[in-house]
């Protein structure tokens, strides 16, 4: 057996466990970094630390005050916040007291969450704030086993007999652990690898969400599989902003703690940038929306600055991708990363004029980012990695507990996903669905037996849902949801999101793209632009003032979208080529629905919603 299966095979029941094993381990070395805001309310934040003794200390008292609650091994703690310190802390408590996190986004109206609240049976709420908790008041008739709602900050909170702040709390877990000192201790040792640790439902891209039950065991493994991989190490800084409400954050503070590495916590999507400098990360997990948005970013500006510059940008834009290219094919031949001399020569030029700033604003230290949740564009993947900010696609779903794949270190390949984590086995079923089988599998979903037939088979093997293709040395390329390609009535097969992720690298200025066509003799594009991107292209275009709105409705703009439309169906088979588009009136968001809080597009309702243009476009078509 290799020393990897053994560290995988031999592994604790619990993340609570190995929580255990880490403070006892490295009690002294730095565990987390939090931000501060300035006393004065002006200025950068200050950003300050916490060791493994004194992130256990919370962890513990958080833990035992949930006891004294009442909370009882495997019942349900939700947890309402943003990405931050004391939702790490407060999820480490709820494991620790032998509890489960039910997770729910912030952004959550106050009807879902309360579905969300009832469905899992949570008996107490950890929420970040007043308006966290308002949602729990106004549903409170319809949530009868929730007993307790604890705030995290009390600002504009007036507690109550079942009202109490994260720090009361804290306080009676620390007066229980005076009396009992082995409490924490117990309830961790008696913890089976069977017993439920989170319940994450999934916000779906349709209907209900359904709760996803993640065992202890699923969290365990996740830990050790990821050391596994050797991508992180000991030594590394994660700059960690993701949701923790989603899988693919949570995965990463299970990894952290096998570890023992750095991480820096702020969800401020808005503090991004501001933050990497401080930081200075080694790696970070994102989306692809982020490193679209960074890439139109350094776009938008070398427009700005000039013909000339643009120009600049274009040629160092084509040469990092050509670059790209060239390493990882011939580290795919040689294992060597070499490039032809001139291509080299050219490189170097354009390092020095463009890409050593954009790895400056990533905070200059970055080995690599992780990047899941949706495809990238590998136009843009090829751009950043040409660039020295190398990009590692993974794959993975809630259902199974969101690392199931992942590019290895060197050996990466842009456009595909990488290889299955150690454990983790893979099959492709006839139909091209991908199926996943091994310890990171969900066990069901929560109360509804009839759904988790329907995804999972008795042997084991998990239905993702997803087509893919697995190369003869086994690279995983994802080519769509199952459920989304489109059948035109010509009967030619599209994947739409492999058109919009080329999209997204030929326009500077999408936000984002539904293609429209099935069972249509044509496809279509509804396109939604990003605001700061289009408004400085306004300032110069004679549109200077004028609304989001009011430019999207410009014709000058309808035209610059077209000539990149043009662009895309150069590089298209016939039948995939958008024949009409339209610009939307704003951009899709979570609030609205029409994106999930993890940045998933939801078509059905988005389609639904622009119904109108969709018709508009195909009226007068032979299929009209």
């Amino acid at each position: 057996m290799s020393d990897t299966q053994t560290l995988i095979e031999n592994r604790p029941p619990s993340v609570a466990g190995l929580f255990l094993e880490r403070v006892a381990a490295t009690p002294d070395a730095e565990a987390y970094r939090y931000p501060v805001p300035a006393a004065s309310g002006e200025g950068p934040d200050d950003w300050k630390s916490l060791n493994w003794a004194q992130a256990a200390e919370r962890v513990y008292a958080i833990a035992a005050g949930l006891i004294e609650l009442g909370v009882r091994a495997e019942e349900r703690v939700a947890l309402a916040a943003s990405t931050r310190l004391e939702w790490i802390l407060a999820d480490l408590g709820i494991m620790c007291a032998g509890a489960a996190t039910t997770t729910v986004y912030p952004q959550t109206n106050a009807d879902e969450s309360a579905f969300i609240l009832a469905d899992s049976e949570s008996k107490v709420l950890i929420a970040e704030d007043a308006a966290q908790l308002a949602k729990a008041v106004e549903k409170r008739a319809e949530l009868p086993a929730l007993t307790h709602v604890v705030v995290i900050d009390p600002a504009g909170v007036e507690t109550a007999d079942w009202i109490l702040t994260l720090d009361e709390l804290e306080k009676r877990g620390a007066a229980r652990l005076e009396k009992e000192a082995q409490l924490i201790k117990e309830r961790v040792g008696a913890i089976t690898k069977d017993q439920l640790a989170t319940l994450i439902y999934t916000s779906g891209t349709t209907g209900r969400p359904k709760g996803v039950r993640l065992p202890h065991d699923n969290w365990s493994y996740m830990a050790k599989a990821i050391a596994a991989t050797g991508l992180v190490g000991p030594d590394d800084v994660q700059y960690l902003w993701l949701p923790l409400a989603h899988v693919f954050g949570k995965v990463l503070t299970s990894g952290q703690i096998e570890v023992g590495h750095v991480t820096a916590v702020d969800g401020r999507v808005d503090k991004i940038i501001e933050n990497l400098p401080i930081v200075q990360p080694t790696y970070m997990a994102a989306v692809p929306r982020i490193f679209e948005k960074v890439y139109n970013g350094v776009a938008a500006k070398a427009r700005a600055g000039g013909g000339a510059k643009f120009k600049i940008f274009q040629w160092a834009a084509e040469v990092s991708r050509e670059y790209a290219k060239a390493a990882q094919d011939n580290f795919r031949r040689t294992g060597t990363a070499a490039v032809p001399f001139g291509l080299g020569a050219k490189h170097k030029v354009a390092d020095a004029l463009v890409y050593a700033k954009i790895r400056e604003a990533f905070g200059g230290n970055l080995r690599a980012c992780v990047s899941g949740s949706a495809a990238l564009a590998p136009e843009i993947g090829y751009f950043f990695a040409g660039a020295g900010i190398h990009i590692l696609e993974g794959y993975g779903l809630t259902e199974s507990s969101a690392a199931s794949f992942v590019n290895p270190g060197e050996a990466y390949r842009t456009g595909t996903v990488g290889k299955p984590l150690p454990g983790t086995e893979v099959r492709i079923a006839d139909d091209g669905e991908i199926l996943l089988r091994g310890p990171g599998i969900m066990e069901g979903y929560h109360g509804l037996p009839e759904k988790t037939a329907e995804v999972l088979e008795a042997d084991g093997w998990f239905h993702t849902g997803d087509i893919g293709e697995l190369s003869p040395d086994g690279y995983l390329r994802i080519t769509d949801r199952k459920k989304d390609l489109i059948k035109t009535s010509g009967g030619k097969y599209i994947a739409p999101a492999e058109v919009e992720g080329q999209f997204k690298a030929v326009c500077p200025y999408v936000s984002n793209i539904l293609v429209h066509g099935a069972d249509r003799n044509f496809c279509t594009a509804l396109i939604a632009l990003d605001e700061p991107s289009l408004l400085d292209w306004a300032k110069d275009n004679g549109l200077a003032g004028k609304s989001y709105a009011d430019v999207v409705a410009s014709p000058v703009t309808v035209e610059l979208i077209d000539g990149y439309v043009k662009q895309l169906n150069g590089g298209l088979q016939r039948w995939q080529t958008i024949k009409k588009f339209r610009l939307l009136p704003r951009d899709l968001d979570v609030e609205h629905g029409e994106i999930t809080p993890s940045l998933k597009l939801k078509r059905p309702v988005v389609e639904r919603e622009y119904k109108h243009l969709i018709d508009e476009m195909y009226a007068g078509s032979r299929e009209a």
